[in-house]
């Protein structure tokens, strides 16, 4: 008995999407393939939720290009030398894509020549859990075994995972995002995989900071990451990517996290693996480095709710207190949200009228003295109590 093919929820997103399925028609009424594919299909699949919506087809993007004029859809040549053209329908973009192959690899970029085959276009993907295609209908194609390890929360190399890695370095560290945000730690990892990794160590020194640091804070946003990157301190990837970093306080802040219903914070699960020139090494924007800094510092004090709040914010004083109590430095004293938040929005209550005899120096390092009692008491003491200090 023929087996039916397998075939995604009729409540799919792209598939209930009537922008989706224009573009696959118009592909489709002229003689081309037309499949969504990558992450969108992934996602469908184990029932996560379905973001950024891929197509990929045999049209050449000259074709892609053209059929989108004729009927009226705007077009967008966004990697057309790539083979990616964007359509955008009622706001929404669509990128189209040529299959491709590789013709040559360095470790950071390839050289594709198009292809006329959805096979050849799939070799060329990182996971085999990436390469999941579907149709217009939602019947799903599955070149190169994905889908079993994409039900299985399984993270597998294509092919041979060394070579694989040779054609982009960064794979290394979408193999272990790829394993935080949808492995099964109970299965265990991958030897081959694992085993490549520690083979292709050297070729992190080629890759970009910038993509590096995009890569590691997608990483540890992901809802426990803490199994990930223990594997990657154990195999020397941590290592080489922020010498001095230890990832023996990641689990107990995702634990606090939990506990107390805090939305994974990437810069304060940065802070907590700590590390030598963070921000360089990883290219943090002024902001991100700011907030690392700040909950990292912050967590090493005995600073109230309310006087971090004041000092650096209500993210970085979260970070901070759920890392102090992952240091074990400290509880999560009751009532502290609310408190960071209070902090936050207050406002020293002294100033320097408040202190005519005083001018100058004189001035200054008294209201300098002043802040830091009231900030020593959580920012419970009021002005007039202040005042009254030394006199």
């Amino acid at each position: 008995m023929d087996r039916r093919p397998d075939t995604l929820s009729p409540d799919t997103p792209f598939l209930t999407d009537p922008s989706a399925q224009r573009v696959c028609v118009v592909l489709e009424d002229a003689g081309h393939q037309a499949y969504f594919v990558g992450g969108c299909v992934r996602n469908a699949v184990i029932g996560a939720a379905v973001s950024d919506i891929d197509i990929a087809t045999d049209a050449r993007p000259e074709a892609v290009m053209a059929l989108a004029k004729a009927v009226g859809i705007k077009a967008v040549p966004t990697g057309i030398d790539h083979g990616t053209v964007t359509l955008v329908m009622d706001g929404t973009p669509f990128e189209i894509t040529t299959f491709r192959r590789d013709v040559e690899t360095d470790g950071r970029r390839a050289v594709v020549a198009f292809s006329d085959t959805m096979e050849e276009d799939a070799r060329r993907r990182d996971f085999t859990m990436n390469a999941l295609y579907a149709d217009g209908r939602g019947v799903i194609h599955d070149p190169v075994g994905g889908l079993p390890d994409a039900r299985a929360g399984r993270v597998r190399f294509i092919d041979d995972a060394s070579q694989r890695i040779a054609e982009d370095y960064l794979r290394i560290l979408r193999f272990f995002r790829f394993s935080a945000w949808y492995g099964d730690p109970t299965l265990g990892w991958d030897p081959e995989a694992l085993a490549a990794i520690a083979a292709g160590l050297d070729g992190l020194a080629t890759l970009s900071a910038e993509r590096v640091g995009a890569e590691m804070l997608k990483l540890l946003a992901a809802p426990d990451p803490a199994p990930a990157v223990a594997v990657m301190a154990q195999v020397g990837v941590l290592n080489a990517l922020l010498p001095g970093a230890d990832p023996q306080f990641l689990a107990p802040l995702v634990h606090h996290e939990g506990l107390h219903d805090i939305a994974p914070d990437a810069h304060a699960r940065l802070a907590a693996l700590g590390g030598d020139d963070v921000a360089t090494r990883l290219r943090l924007s002024r902001k991100g480095h700011k907030q690392v800094d700040a909950i990292r510092t912050m967590a090493g004090t005995a600073r109230g709710p309310r006087a971090l709040g004041h000092l650096v914010g209500v993210d970085a004083a979260r970070g901070a207190v759920l890392l102090r109590a992952a240091m074990a430095l400290g509880d999560v004293p009751e009532g502290w949200t609310a408190a960071i938040e209070q902090g936050a929005t207050s406002e020293f209550p002294v100033r320097a009228a408040d202190l005519p005899d005083l001018h100058g120096p004189a001035l200054g390092q008294r209201l300098k003295a002043l802040k830091q009692d009231w900030l020593a008491s959580d920012l419970t003491l009021s002005r007039a109590a202040l005042l009254q200090r030394g006199t």
